[in-house]
């Protein structure tokens, strides 16, 4: 019998039919170990050494593994054929070597680059070894990234409060968007004008010339600066006379494109299908996975991580074959065509992304697949099939044209492209070529010295614009051209900067959040080496020379940790008065803005005397004046100078994510028609808001998540304060139904039950019918109010009328009568108290409350036992987090064991006793309250 090991269930199902009955298939589902989420799970000072943990997931698939193993004779790892595959089977192989199973077993590594039938078959009959300089390329990888995690993480809690690593790749991928976006911000805006002759020839055919001379000096773009000598250069042209001093026709090529690499495909797949980079990723591993096919689980594409451009001699072969039957013999080339790629560090281990069976064609297999899968599909096979077609030829002509007006003169040229055959571009173009209206634009026929008739002069007025935004695709095309990351990182490091509220996604196009661009003015200030471009592009070629076997990858992480520690040593000891005065240079130009009456921009706008400044809290950072005085304002102080001053504002991003600066104090944006009061916009130190008059507690409402404070009007604000909205009345109860904006979004709300709204706006029009739909199909999935709890036991009426029963709760067993609860000592059972017994113990607990009780000067009998104090000092110290707070356990009485983290708690489950808590699972806890 022979066990294979792979990732994935549909994997390992696939590949079962594939190899019959003498194999047993078992999936490991990812990753079997990981570090566990604690300091010390790397220890650089014993020689980097590793400490690995498995989940209870985990652990039950290794005891699947384990026990199919015992009665095996090989063991095939299969796992995919990139750095993550090989670590998968080396954690695999590890794991079974410490349950000591692999004695006297055959042990083999196979890699395919498809979940096709013959490659499986052909991969089994070429085993290799485990590639041990991949396996150290991951754990040097591995070790790096939780260096500086939890090296880093400590230092941001410290000096900047609500503020998390990005990690050692997202770091600089943030800090481009960041750096894009003071681009924007600082780009002066430049005025040039266009001149276009519009022009025709002897037989009255149109062309269009641009103006690129004047009297002599040649005109670039942007030469041409002010309508004064725009109007100077048409007025001559409308006289001139026009001639033809040149025509130059030549015909060019265009090359197809590479097929695709991870990057490409995710940046082709934003800009023609709209996907997120994980959204296309998980497509691709479907794809790639297999899909059902006339009850046969085939996959449709090669492996889709990687950066190679190159596909397979069979793939060739048939790409032509295909080309030849569908487009004629004049598609095909003469020689098959080969790629290499241009991206730096690019490895080119293994093919290019590309069909499984170029045969299948996409209409043929659409059927099969949910929409995007299918459009997926479709751009891989049309980028596969168009890399090996011919290229396309193109005449481009340009005619130059020569403008006299007496002494004066004037150059103008028309430029144009026809395309002769099209090649390639018959099946594919690239994204939103600018080359396609030229393409499409043909010139008459002229000749040299024919004169040109006129039909008018345009002169057009634009500014320059800045640099755009990134995107998904153009951030992933950047980064791999400095080399920062890998292919298989690129869709997590932008979900992880999006999941941790750096980036937001608007419009296609990424925009920095202040929590960003403070994180990353941060690392620039204090860690800028390690957010350097090349610094990191030089650390990836370093890791992928360890993977070539060309570097020993502890002597790397030692290069890296000696310094990278004593920085964060160095930063860690600064004052936050210190770092906060940096990021406030770092971040001037941002946080306060120039004005235009040229006052100081950081003067407070209440006090006047005050100087505003960064601030950090536990919600994040926010401006405040240097006057805050928090015992002023307490009264513990003479009121003296200078005076307590309050004043707060947010760091504002305006509409379209300029940089706004904050509101300075209330904007009326109008009265309300109803009372006559103020609306008023106003910045708090947790956000924009808006709010109704200025009485003592005035009704103020929050903006939704995606609006923004500069897009608020007088009617926005009005709907905002006149939440909660009654929808109508449920048909079923007659019971209200209303919508308003809560904590986690907008909703509607009937009897106890809420149900989430698509977005903000929908709060001011859903209506009755779309709410109790909602609202159903809420609590058909167990939403809403709960059921009143079933009593343990009736034990009869209380003496002043009502029954008395007993209940389980939270906190242990208790009797009711009415709205009292009182729980039961802990030497009465639920079976054996009396009724006697819990009439004393609700009067007792009512006696409390000042209600009645039935005999209420008699002492009780048996009297509730007093709550359980908590244990004076711990019961078990566990030493330091990793940000210098002490972690201890602690007994809470009646809230049972907690882990006590400097002046936080995490509670335990109730189950578990005091010598089962290890440091450990108090370090683990910690780490899922901190969401590492």
């Amino acid at each position: 019998m022979n066990v294979v090991i792979v990732e994935s269930p549909a994997k390992a199902k696939t590949i079962n039919k594939y190899l019959g009955k003498d194999y047993t298939v078992l999936a490991s589902y990812g990753h079997v170990r990981d570090l566990p989420p604690k300091d010390g799970s790397v220890l650089p000072d014993d020689d980097f050494a590793m400490s690995w943990t498995t989940d209870s997931k985990s652990q039950k698939r290794l005891s699947d593994i384990a026990n199919a193993v015992k009665s095996a004779d090989k063991l095939i790892l299969a796992t995919d054929p990139d750095r993550e595959g090989e670590a998968i089977s080396w954690h695999v192989l590890e794991v079974l070597k410490k349950r000591r199973l692999l004695k006297g077993k055959q042990i083999e590594r196979v890699v395919f680059n498809a979940i096709t039938k013959n490659a499986i078959l052909e991969a089994m009959k070429n085993p290799r070894e485990l590639d041990e300089p991949l396996v150290d390329a991951y754990l040097a990888r591995r070790a790096l990234d939780y260096l500086v995690g939890f090296t880093l993480s400590p230092v941001l809690w410290r000096k900047l409060p609500g503020s998390r690593s990005a990690g050692r790749v997202q770091s600089v991928a943030l800090r481009l968007v960041c750096e894009r976006e003071q681009e924007i911000e600082d780009f002066n805006s430049q005025e040039y004008w266009s001149i276009l002759a519009n022009l025709t020839n002897g037989e009255n055919a149109a062309l269009q010339a641009k103006v690129t001379g004047f009297e002599g000096k040649k005109l670039g773009r942007l030469d041409i600066k002010d309508e004064a000598s725009a109007t100077t250069i048409k007025t001559m042209l409308e006289k001139a006379q026009l001639s033809v001093s040149s025509v130059e026709s030549k015909p060019t090529k265009r090359n197809p494109y590479a097929p695709f690499t991870t990057s490409t495909l995710q940046q082709e797949a934003s800009r023609k299908c709209g996907f997120a980079a994980a959204h296309t990723m998980q497509i691709a591993q479907k794809l790639y996975e297999g899909i059902n096919i006339g009850g046969e689980t085939t996959g449709l594409i090669t492996y889709m991580r990687t950066d190679g451009v190159q596909i397979a001699p069979e793939a060739v072969h048939s790409a032509r074959s295909v080309i030849g039957r569908l487009y004629g013999d004049n598609y095909v080339p003469e020689k098959p065509r080969h790629y290499s790629s241009k991206a730096k560090n690019a490895q080119e281990a293994h093919e290019a992304i590309r069909p499984t069976d170029l045969s299948r064609h996409p209409r043929d297999v659409a059927k099969f697949l949910d929409p995007d899968a299918a459009r997926l599909y479709e751009l891989i096979w049309k980028r596969t099939i168009a890399s090996q077609m011919a290229s396309a030829v193109l005449e481009r002509t340009t005619i130059d044209i020569t403008a006299r007006e007496g002494s004066r003169t004037a150059a103008l040229r028309a430029t144009g492209s026809v395309v002769r055959f099209d090649g390639f571009l018959t099946l594919y173009q690239e994204g939103k070529d600018d080359e396609e209206d030229e393409e499409s634009r043909r010139l008459p026929a002229v000749s040299t010295g024919e004169m040109l008739g006129r039909t008018g002069i345009e002169a057009n007025q634009h500014f320059t614009e800045p640099p755009p935004r990134f995107t998904e695709a153009t951030l992933v095309k950047k980064m791999e051209e400095l080399g920062i990351g890998r292919p298989s990182t690129y869709a997590a490091t932008l979900q992880t900067l999006r999941d941790r509220g750096y980036i937001e996604l608007d419009k296609k196009r990424l925009l920095p959040q202040d929590k960003g661009r403070l994180v990353t003015a941060f690392l620039e200030g204090f860690f800028k080496r390690y957010v350097e471009y090349d610094f990191t592009a030089a650390l990836e070629e370093q890791l992928d020379k360890i993977s070539a076997g060309e570097l020993e990858w502890k002597a790397v992480l030692k290069e890296f940790w000696n310094p990278f520690h004593e920085i964060c040593d160095e930063v860690i000891k600064r004052s936050n008065t210190e770092v906060l005065d940096a990021l406030n240079e770092i971040l001037r130009a941002h946080v306060f803005p120039d004005k235009e009456d040229g006052t100081d921009p950081r003067q407070c706008p209440k006090c006047a005397t005050g100087r505003l400044s960064l601030k950090t809290s536990r919600f994040g950072a926010f401006v405040g004046c240097s006057n805050y005085n928090k015992d002023k304002k307490d009264g513990k102080v003479p009121n003296e100078d200078p005076p307590h001053c309050d004043y707060t504002r947010q760091i504002v991003q305006g509409a379209d994510g300029d940089s706004a600066a904050a509101v300075d104090g209330p904007q009326i944006l109008g009265q309300d028609p109803q009372t006559g009061l103020d609306v008023s916009l106003r910045i708090g130190r947790f956000g924009p808001y808006v709010q109704l008059g200025e009485e003592a507690k005035p009704k103020r409402s929050s903006l939704p998540r995606g609006w923004q404070a500069s897009e608020i009007d007088l009617e926005k604000a009005l709907q905002l304060l006149s939440l909660p909205r009654e929808v109508g009345t449920h048909p079923e109860d007659g019971k209200t139904i209303s919508a308003g904006l809560g904590r986690f979004g907008p909703f509607v709300l009937h009897d106890g039950t809420y149900a989430n709204l698509d977005s903000p706006e929908e709060v001011f029009s859903v209506g009755i019918n779309r709410a109790v739909t909602l609202l159903a199909e809420k609590r058909a999935k167990g939403g809403g109010r709960r059921a009143a709890a079933k009593p343990l036991r009736e034990l009869g009426d209380h003496p002043d009328g009502g029954a008395i029963n007993v209940y389980s709760g939270r906190y242990g067993p208790y009797v009711k009568w009415e709205k009292t609860n009182a729980t039961l000592p802990k030497d009465v059972t639920p079976e054996d108290v009396t009724l006697e017994q819990a009439v004393e113990l609700v009067n007792a607990k009512a006696g409390s409350k000042g209600k009645k009780k039935a005999a209420p000067k008699k002492k009780p009998a048996a009297k509730k036992a007093p709550a359980k104090k908590a244990a004076s000092g711990p019961l078990a110290e566990f030493g330091s987090y990793s940000d210098g707070a002490d972690v201890s356990l602690r007994d809470s009485g009646r809230l049972g064991l907690r882990i006590k983290w400097g002046s936080k708690f995490i509670s335990l489950p109730k189950d578990l006793q005091a010598k089962d808590v290890t440091k450990e699972l108090a370090f683990k806890l910690i780490a899922e309250k901190a969401g590492e």
